[in-house]
């Protein structure tokens, strides 16, 4: 059985960096191209803020801790969301945030709307699997 840490604690990042690591990449590449800086408030952890960024410019998914310069937007959104989002693979979560005002973007919108419109790729949904199975 696999070690469990908090969703977004320095631990689980580690942990779920090095699960990206190990998995065979998606075929072909991320879908769209999107630097995005996120801003996660009401962590249980820490000062209850984490800055994190998802770059797919380079055609491979790259994701980190703290926020990246010439990004294309940025996302705030809370805790709960970002996990059901990420770790439960809910995009009805996300989208119902969203209109409920949960989530706040600033920059090219479009570019988060190209994403939600992405097909799941199986090498992707395998690594958010793995993912979810380190996440207490």
């Amino acid at each position: 059985m696999a070690e469990k840490y908090e969703f977004l604690s320095p631990e689980w990042m580690e942990a779920a960096k090095a699960i990206r690591d190990e998995m065979p990449a998606p075929e072909g590449g991320p879908a769209h191209a999107v630097t995005m800086n996120m801003v996660i408030i009401e962590a249980p952890f820490g000062d209850g803020e984490v800055k994190a960024h998802m770059d797919t410019s380079s055609g491979e998914l790259q994701m980190g801790e703290g926020h990246v310069e010439n990004e294309d937007l940025t996302v705030t959104v809370d805790y709960a969301t970002a996990k059901a989002i990420f770790v439960d693979q809910n995009p009805q979560a996300g989208m119902q945030a969203f209109m409920a005002g949960k989530i706040k973007v600033m920059g090219d919108i479009t570019k988060l709307m190209a994403m939600q419109n992405t097909a799941p790729d199986p090498a992707a949904a395998a690594v958010a699997e793995r993912i979810s199975e380190i996440t207490a």
